[in-house]
Order: structure tokens, then C-alpha cells, then sequence
């Protein structure tokens, strides 16, 4: 396995390549990312120990003696020649995760003309065009090699987001009963927390995890703490469920196919609506105006008789003074004429304020919204990096009121909160002012989601200052430094909720299972882990091949979830059903309410969640065919 970035994704996925499924990791990094070069270790290594050290203490079957430490290869530019040195020719699958995506996509290109058969994964933030990255290059591989059965990809490119998989997790930090939703192509996958009562209700279609019963408990663990107490449980069995009392859940709820975006349609609307450019009262007064002149016509068209089209136009005439004095004229026309003067006077103020309006509304428009004067209860969002931004479009996906503070007037998701109004604080949220200008003694919530943890830290202490009992939540990158600040916090702070998350520990989960060459649909944060959806043929896997529903399922390892009923000639990436031959009437796409008794068969495909060890074990260490190429 080859992995390619130079941030803390990166080294995450390195090492859990290394310690969860314990392959042969090469970490190809910038020379400027080698710390402590006369030690000989690399960032990547010393994070690679302590991962190892942890997981030794909490999950031993995950990591056995034949783990490696990973290769590191300093690497100026991406080039073959260091491509070549750190073997794509030979390697299973590459992994490139720079924060750049123009650099993934060059870097993708060349190493898919070097080895047809690699598996890729890709990190882009930009959704659409990974769409078409996926589908342009693995339409090159089948080319390249003449006679290549697409099927003996293995699902040869993957584009997945660090943001999109992080961001449901933070933002249910700051609002209780938030769901979580896993889309790909086609398929559409909800989970809901739901608390002991309304699992009760409505169970859904399956339970994937009981949370803490700590998690709005602003004593307990939750993941935060490393000592591991009270940790969610992963897909439990039926006892489990059932002898966990006062424990929130994660239920499988829907399921579904889609070709649709799942966010509201507001968040797609563009321009400013009337009410945003004209007053309430201007917008009355224009109103009043115009049935007055309406009425005028009417009257006049009933007293002099004309034809209404005749009656107007003399309305009109005299509204802007431009008709002759009504003399000799009837006494109902001369009232008329002075009745349609008066409203053209006034008249001319109502429209150079409409203008005017119009004027301030366009201004204003460009210029970020700040926060109302009354403004409570809502979330103050730190942050509008790739992370930020992502994590701001999912709370107003749920309506809920944010105001977002950011130091950089040009800042990636500065953009994004002008087009949804979203009021946003310019300037250093360390500095006196800045969060109290967001309304953060007003707050519900704190969101501190930028990339320096120091900065996060003394952000969420500054608001601790303002509000005692407000709840934060932190982006942090390291354990140990996340467990020294959570029990601080929770010390100084004992009736406020503390949690902090890391996008990398996150997102890393997702990254490795599609290097392992099996489709990952995506991937659901419970709390401090990762709960991952993947669709695995069972041929070759005897812990699913020739057992029932029933006896495959491997409480907190891995749960069937539906069969794809499509043969294997029919089957299509999306898991959607194949159409049906002369409009007829066939059943197929996935089946989700499967008898626990159903016997899976070789020539099955199953959509499944795993844990991160789970899935590991299940993929195991399985030879695979490594071809080497040439040039040509």
C-alpha cells in the first residue's frame, strides 16, 4: 500500500493501514515534513507507535506481531521517477490525500498510466468532479489493458472526502438527535439517534450502535477521555440491546434511492428574494398607490364612459401631470383629475425610496450579514476552512441558527455563508471582542473547527470565560493532547459539555477500507469511532459463504444489511435494480428485510457495516495478483 499527502491524514492512514490491517505501508511525504531527522523516525512513524500502543491495550486481535513500521520516502515532486521508487508498478493501491486536489488529480493520472490495475482513492473536496474523475479513470484502466474485465477492478478508483465524512459528526456535537446520512451514487442511507423511548417506537430497520449513556453528560467520557469508559457499542446483538438500559441508539432508518442532492432546496437558491430588497412598509405603500390609481380608473371609465383601455390612459396622464386641465369638463372628471394628481405626488417619493432600498439591498448583499441584536440559542461556528464549510451547510440542513466567525476575509466558505445570509464575526476569535460579537454569551453551542489546535483550545476557553456552561466542542488532532484538555476542561467546567473530535481519526477508517479493494458506500462517526458501510461479494469469504443472516452476523464486528438480488452479469455500481428485458415487470436492486434463515450463496453480493476491525478481519490478508507493467 502506498500512501501519498502531507498532513495528519496522511500519517492516520498509514498507520491504521499498517496496525488494523497490517499490510505493507509506503508513506511518501515532502522533505519538509520529516521532523527530527536525527532521530531517524518520521512523523508518521512516531504516530505509528503510539497507535500501536494503544490499540495493543484496548483491542489486541487487531494487531498482531506481523505489523510493520511503514516505509517513509522523501519525495520533492510527485513525479514517476517517485512513483517508481516507491513501487506503483508492483503495489495493490494508492492512496493520495494531499490537501490539493489539483495535485491528487495529476498524481492519479500518472500512476494509473503506470499500473492499469492499481486500485486508486482519492481525497477531493469538490463532489462533482470526482464523480467524473472516478468514471474517466477507470475508463482508462479497462483501455489500457486490452481484454480487462472490468469486474477484476475491484472497484478501481475511489473519491472520497475528509469533509464530508467528518462533518455529520461535528455537527451533531452541537445539537442532540441529528442523523447521519451516507450517499453513494444512487444510494441513500440514514441513521438516527434516537433515545431509549423512541427506539421503543420505531426500531427501525436495525440498531448499528448504543452511544454512551454519558453522551449529554457533561462528567462522562464519551470517547473523549483515552481511558475508554463508557464507550459506544458497535452493532450489538439483541441481549445487548435489550439489557442497555438508558442508552441513546443509532437505527438504521431509511434506505433509499435517489438521484437528488438529500440537502433542502434553499441551500441551492441563488439571488436575493423581493422581500430582501424592498421594506414591508415600502412594499405596503406601493400596494396602497396602486389601488388607488386602479380605483381612479375604474371610476373614471364608469363616469365618462370611454372604453376602459381610453379610461386608464387618462388615469395615467394625470397620475404624472402630463394631461391637459380637465375645464369644462364634468364635475366628476375634474374631482377624478385632482384625486389621480394627489397620488402622483405621492407617488414620487414612495419611488425614489424603492430605489433607493434597492440600492442599500445590492450593498448590503455583497457584505456579510451581521448578527441580529436579539439573536440566542444558536451555534457559533469557528472556522470556514473545507471542514467549516461542510459543517455549516449540514446545520442549516437541520435549521439551525449560526453565526460563523472566521479571520480570513477570503476564506473558502466565506462564499457559501454571503449566499445563505449566515451571519459572520471578521477577526481573531482569540481576541477580545470577536466572540462577543457573535453573541457567544448567548450561545447554545461553540464549534471550534479550525486546523490549530492551540488556537481551538484558547477560542473555547475564551467563550468558557464569557458563558461558564457552554457547550464546546473541539477539533483536535492529537489523543493525548485532546485527553489532557478534556479533563481540564471538565474540571474547571463541571455542569458544561466538553467533546472533541479529530477529522482525521475520522475520516482515516473510510480511506483504508477502500484501499482494501472492496467498494466502501461510506461511513458513519459514533462519537469518538467509525461505523463503516461497504458492498462485498461473499465468494472467497467463509465467514459469510454458506452461513444463514443469522449465523454471518458477528456482534460488534459486522452485520448483513440487505442482498443484492441482481445477477452477477446485471449487477450495477449504484446497488440499483438492472431494468427489466421488453418493459417487464422484475423484482431486484437490494433486498433490506432478509429471513435470519436465508442461506448466502458464492454468488452473492451483500451491502454490510463493519467496524474498522471487522472489516479488517473479514478482508483478511488475501493474495493478490500484482502484475508488473511496462512502458510501451
Amino acid at each position: 500500500m502506498i500512501v501519498c499527502g502531507d498532513d495528519t491524514l496522511a500519517e492516520r492512514l498509514a498507520a491504521e493501514l499498517a496496525t488494523v490491517y497490517r499490510e505493507r505501508v509506503t508513506l511518501v511525504v515532502p522533505p519538509s515534513r520529516r521532523p527530527g531527522a536525527t532521530t531517524g523516525w518520521s512523523r508518521a512513524a512516531a504516530l505509528l507507535a503510539r497507535v500501536q500502543a494503544a490499540m495493543s491495550r484496548t483491542e489486541s486481535s487487531a494487531t498482531s506481531g506481523d505489523t510493520a513500521t511503514p516505509r517513509i520516502i522523501e519525495a520533492d515532486a510527485l513525479d514517476e521517477a517517485a512513483l517508481d521508487e516507491a513501487g506503483v508498478r508492483e503495489a495493490a493501491a494508492l492512496a493520495l490525500v494531499h490537501d490539493d486536489d489539483e495535485t491528487n488529480i495529476h498524481v492519479a493520472l500518472a500512476a494509473r498510466r503506470l499500473n492499469p490495475r492499481l486500485r486508486l482513492v482519492i481525497r477531493l473536496y469538490n463532489r462533482r468532479l470526482g464523480q467524473h474523475l472516478e468514471e474517466l479513470l477507470d475508463q482508462a484502466a479497462t483501455l489500457t489493458v486490452p481484454g480487462l474485465d472490468p469486474e477484476a477492478l475491484d472497484t478501481s478508483t475511489t473519491v472520497l472526502s475528509d469533509a464530508d465524512t467528518a462533518a455529520p459528526a461535528l455537527a451533531a456535537t452541537a445539537v442532540a438527535g441529528t442523523s447521519k446520512v451516507v450517499q453513494a451514487d444512487g444510494l441513500l442511507l440514514r441513521a438516527v439517534e434516537r433515545t431509549p423511548a423512541g427506539h421503543a417506537q420505531d426500531p427501525g430497520l436495525c440498531t448499528l450502535a448504543l452511544l454512551s449513556s454519558t453522551t449529554n453528560d457533561p462528567a462522562g467520557a464519551e470517547g473523549s477521555d483515552a481511558s475508554g469508559r463508557e464507550a459506544p457499542i458497535l452493532l450489538p446483538d439483541d441481549d445487548t440491546i435489550a439489557g442497555a438500559t438508558g442508552h441513546d441508539t443509532v437505527v438504521l432508518e431509511t434506505v433509499t434511492h435517489t438521484a437528488s442532492s438529500s440537502g433542502p432546496r434553499r441551500l441551492a437558491r441563488r439571488g436575493l428574494p423581493l422581500s430582501s430588497l424592498f421594506s414591508r412598509r415600502l412594499r405596503w405603500s406601493v400596494a396602497g398607490l396602486a389601488a388607488c390609481v386602479l380605483g381612479v380608473a375604474v371610476a373614471t371609465w364608469l363616469t365618462t364612459g370611454d372604453h376602459p383601455l381610453h379610461a386608464s390612459y387618462l388615469t395615467l396622464l394625470d397620475l404624472f401631470a402630463m394631461g391637459d386641465p380637465a375645464l369644462g369638463e364634468p364635475s366628476a372628471r375634474q374631482v377624478l383629475q385632482l384625486l389621480a394628481g394627489l397620488a402622483g405626488l405621492l407617488l414620487m417619493p414612495v419611488l425614489l425610496a424603492a430605489v433607493l432600498e434597492a440600492l442599500g439591498a445590492f450593498r448590503t448583499a455583497s457584505a456579510l450579514r451581521r448578527p441580529p441584536r436579539g439573536l440566542s440559542g444558536h451555534v457559533v461556528l469557528l472556522g470556514l476552512g473545507k471542514i467549516g464549510t461542510r459543517v455549516l451547510v449540514r446545520l442549516r440542513e437541520l435549521d439551525i441558527p449560526v453565526v460563523c466567525v472566521e479571520e480570513d476575509p477570503e476564506a473558502r466558505g466565506i462564499p457559501l455563508a454571503r449566499r445563505l445570509r449566515v451571519p459572520t464575526v471578521i477577526g481573531d476569535a482569540t481576541q477580545e471582542g470577536v466572540l462577543e460579537a457573535a453573541k457567544t454569551h448567548r450561545a447554545h453551542a461553540l464549534l471550534a473547527l479550525t486546523s490549530i489546535d492551540t488556537t481551538n483550545l484558547e477560542a473555547a476557553l475564551y467563550a468558557r470565560s464569557v458563558k461558564q456552561d457552554l457547550r464546546v466542542a473541539l477539533r483536535l488532532y492529537d489523543d493525548d493532547f485532546a485527553t489532557a484538555v478534556y479533563r481540564t476542561l471538565r474540571t474547571a467546567h463541571p455542569r458544561a459539555l466538553t467533546r472533541s473530535r479529530s477529522v482525521s481519526s475520522l475520516a482515516a477508517p473510510a480511506f483504508a477500507g477502500a484501499m482494501m479493494g472492496r467498494r466502501i458506500l461510506g461511513a458513519i462517526p459514533v462519537e469518538r469511532r467509525v461505523l463503516l458501510f461497504a458492498a462485498l461479494d461473499v465468494a472467497g469469504h467463509p465467514q459469510l459463504e454458506g452461513r444463514t443472516i443469522a449465523e454471518s452476523f458477528r456482534p460488534g464486528a459486522w452485520r448483513v444489511l440487505a442482498l443484492d438480488t441482481a445477477g452477477p452479469d446485471e449487477r450495477r455500481p449504484d446497488l440499483s435494480a438492472p431494468p427489466a428485458p421488453d418493459g417487464a415487470d422484475r423484482p431486484g436492486g437490494l433486498v433490506w428485510d432478509l429471513h435470519p434463515g436465508y442461506v448466502l450463496r458464492a454468488e452473492d453480493r451483500v451491502v454490510l457495516a463493519a467496524s474498522r476491525q471487522g472489516l479488517a478481519e473479514l478482508l483478511g490478508r488475501q493474495p493478490r495478483l500484482r502484475v508488473r507493467t511496462t512502458d510501451t
